[in-house]
């Protein structure tokens, strides 16, 4: 078994997509240094978290011996140094499955890695990213119903960073446990890194942090495929043919492209401040070790504009700009090359 693992589990929007792009693109730097970012590509962790979270639990199917999970932690029993895995959707998992995971390990000494960033950031990102899965709630009810921790909203459960640190605990012990914070805006761009790469013990400056990101959307754009959303809604596209084509082509590669041009989604209320307050005090409690400071998790207003302020002819261009990068796509695709 490895000498010792480090179990980055999230949260989403908290930089994870561009610390995976870092170890993904820096294998070589990575071995020399005795780390393995195990997989041959970030989707077999993908594959192998999908696999025991839907496996080997109670009135779930056994696990595989050679399916994804399995494969992944004979990598990481062969592997002599330090093993990197990072999964998003593993963090809020409940303890039984989290005595699962860790089970898998060993002995072998585990480090839990949980990034966190401020909810005044966090919600308004994650309102976006559920649109740009599918999602049709309107933002003024996606954020009614984050204030209210309505059960039918999967906020919480993906960014209850507390919970999260208290579960994980629960199981590996709090000194186990880091909560790396995610610098406030105007930072250096590569402090997020730097904190992570020191818990992991990976020289920071061995490893380019010339990767893409995950790219986020303007809110014009934000608003016509919430539109397309519910337009699809009475006859849906399967979840890959949407992760495919809209999420992917249309989103990502299409419209993201234009969201400096676009005006973003602001937000300023007394109640997200409160209950930012009352996240960094539970963590306090947990007490498990921050690399950066909790107090980076206090939310300040975010500048921007409300939906109701982005004028129709704003959300059309946005449309049309979208729908010829989706053609061009589609006519590249059957020609089997770009112009």
């Amino acid at each position: 078994m490895a000498e010792r693992v480090v179990l980055h589990v999230g949260t989403m929007k908290s930089g994870t997509t561009f610390l995976q792009n870092v170890l993904s693109n820096n294998g070589d730097a990575l071995r020399e240094q005795g780390v393995s970012f195990v997989g041959r590509k970030w989707r077999d962790q993908i594959k192998a978290a999908q696999d025991v979270i839907e496996r080997g639990g109670e009135e779930q199917k056994p696990i595989a011996a050679d399916g994804p999970w399995a494969r992944i932690v004979r990598e990481i029993e062969e592997w002599p140094g330090t093993a990197l895995f990072s999964v998003e959707f593993f963090g809020a998992r409940k303890a039984a499955k989290i005595e699962q995971v860790v089970a898998a390990f060993g002995d072998t000494p585990l480090t839990v890695v949980i990034t966190a960033r401020d909810l005044a950031r966090q919600i308004p990102s994650m309102w976006q990213e559920s649109v740009q899965n599918g999602g049709r709630a309107t933002w003024p009810d996606y954020l009614e119903a984050v204030r209210e921790e309505r059960r039918g909203n999967p906020f919480w459960r993906q960014q209850g960073v507390a919970t999260w640190a208290r579960r994980w605990s629960g199981v590996v012990g709090t000194d186990n446990v880091v909560l790396v914070t995610a610098p406030p805006k105007g930072a250096p761009s590569n402090l997020l890194w730097d904190r992570y790469a020191g818990v992991a013990g990976i020289d920071p400056a061995s490893c380019s942090l010339e990767v893409t990101t995950n790219p986020s959307l303007g809110l014009a754009s934000t608003l016509v495929l919430r539109d397309l959303n519910e337009a699809l809604a009475d006859d849906p596209l399967s979840r890959n043919a949407y992760h495919s084509r809209v999420k992917r082509v249309l989103a990502k590669q299409g419209m993201a492209r234009h969201r400096r041009d676009e005006p973003t989604l602001g937000l300023d209320e007394a109640w997200v401040y409160a209950r930012s307050e009352k996240e960094i005090a539970a963590l306090r409690e947990v007490g498990c070790p921050v690399v950066g400071d909790l107090a980076e998790l206090t939310s300040y207003p975010v500048p921007g504009v409300q939906p109701s302020d982005v004028p129709v002819e704003q959300q059309l261009e946005a449309a049309v700009r979208g729908l010829a990068h989706a053609v061009r796509d589609l006519t590249w695709a059957r020609d089997g090359k770009r112009k």
